[in-house]
């Protein structure tokens, strides 16, 4: 531990720095995780299980905007969580950063139901997290809802495809278990701009919901996931994320069908 504090966590906040100065606009390009998934994928979800806070969530659109978020394991008694965005910096809490999220989300992207390329930062210091930092972009979306722009889904993708594009960006891919894997969009995209699959890593979702021909899935691999598949089972309603992660470890341990899948793949703690 002591050793990653004093060689990975400068590189770490470096690049944070870095990313602040917005440098890839000068086309200089730096590591990054970057999560797609089509609308209603589960993506919010995952995000959720490895940062232990509640995001926005609902119907549609949740995130309209890049939300950037940065998870640094530190022993603090209560988590410290700061939002930074159009220069400025704003405190929260667990209880209030949804809130948060959605009132800098407006300010970045309007209030109806459009989306923005301004990105929103996350700092998420907590007892227990990986030390990760991801790209969250707007879920992939085929036909607009009332108070989208016509052309929402060429915008989406066009923001998906700048973050995926650089080599140097990891593409962890949110993907449904209940869904056809070869028709997804968010496969295509990152197919498009990774044919090998060489740096995408696929997380498969409500494994609980559809478990009926998920082992086969995975094992196929008929779309070039070259960094393997994740099986997770999400937090559900008003379940504490320990109780979750106890859920999740039962399912996988016991169920009929996802008991066979390998241990190596599947559960939240192997994601991050």
């Amino acid at each position: 531990m002591s050793s990653y504090n004093e060689r990975i966590r400068p590189v770490l906040d470096a690049m944070e720095n870095l990313r602040r100065l917005n440098i890839t606009k000068e086309g200089i390009q730096f590591p990054s995780i970057v999560v797609v998934g089509d609308q209603s994928s589960g993506k919010s979800s995952v995000l959720e299980s490895l940062a232990g806070i509640s995001l926005p969530r609902g119907q549609g659109i949740c995130t309209r905007v890049p939300l950037v978020m940065r998870l640094q394991n530190h022993p603090l008694p209560t988590p410290e969580l700061v939002l930074e965005f159009n220069g400025k910096t704003i405190s929260t809490d667990e209880a209030n950063v949804s809130q948060a999220i959605n009132a800098a989300t407006e300010e970045l992207a309007g209030h109806g139901k459009g989306i923005s390329n301004n990105p929103l930062t996350l700092l998420v210091k907590k007892n227990g997290v990986p030390d990760l930092s991801m790209v969250d972009l707007p879920g992939i979306t085929r036909v607009p809802v009332h108070g989208q722009p016509e052309n929402i889904y060429d915008q989406i993708k066009d923001m998906i495809m700048e973050y995926i594009k650089p080599k140097e960006s990891i593409i962890l891919n949110v993907l449904s278990a209940s869904v056809d894997f070869t028709t997804c969009e968010s496969i295509r995209m990152s197919q498009s701009v990774d044919k090998a699959g060489l740096r995408t890593l696929a997380v498969v979702t409500k494994a609980d919901k559809s478990p009926e021909g998920l082992l086969e899935k995975v094992n196929a691999d008929e779309v070039n996931i070259g960094l393997g598949y994740v099986c997770v089972r999400n937090r559900i309603g008003d379940e504490s994320y320990e109780d979750a992660r106890v859920k999740e470890q039962r399912l996988f341990e016991f169920h009929p069908l996802l008991s066979k899948i390998d241990k190596s793949i599947v559960g939240v703690p192997v994601l991050a």
